[in-house]
């Protein structure tokens, strides 16, 4: 979630300076919670600023910029294999092991597509009712 722009903190500031309703009425005037009015009027009050804190960060990322290229690749060379293949055959080159799921939000950042090779019935020049030299349960060709 974004943090509330510092024009609408400054506004909330100078409505709870100028008395012009208790925090709550406040919150429900500016569409906010009260914890927020609470915890900005406490910020305002122990730094004199109304600025957002910094974005604390997130977890590092799990592949290096190489690795990411080296999955680049091992979709290239399969891109019929599933995302549980991809993670074993990127552990076997690299030794880093991810999950399946991991792999997934790779894949999607990268914009990388995974299309299936899929198996369909050969067509047949005849139609295959009127064709009474086929019996029943004979396979049909098929071509992949």
């Amino acid at each position: 979630m974004k943090a509330y722009s510092t024009d609408l903190r400054q506004k909330v500031i100078d409505a709870y300076k100028n008395q012009e309703g208790s925090q709550r009425n406040l919150a429900s005037r500016f569409s906010v919670s009260l914890t927020f009015i609470q915890k900005l009027l406490k910020r305002y009050r122990s730094s004199g600023t109304v600025e957002p804190k910094a974005h604390g960060g997130g977890n590092t990322a799990k592949l290096s910029s190489e690795q990411m290229a080296l999955v680049v690749v091992l979709v290239e060379e399969d891109n019929d294999a599933i995302l549980v293949e991809l993670c074993e055959r990127l552990k076997e080159r690299t030794g880093v092991k991810v999950s399946r799921s991991t792999m997934g939000r790779i894949t999607q950042k990268l914009n990388l597509t995974r299309k299936k090779k899929h198996c369909t019935p050969a067509k047949n020049t005849q139609n295959e009712f009127k064709n009474s030299e086929q019996s029943i349960g004979q396979p049909l060709a098929q071509s992949c």
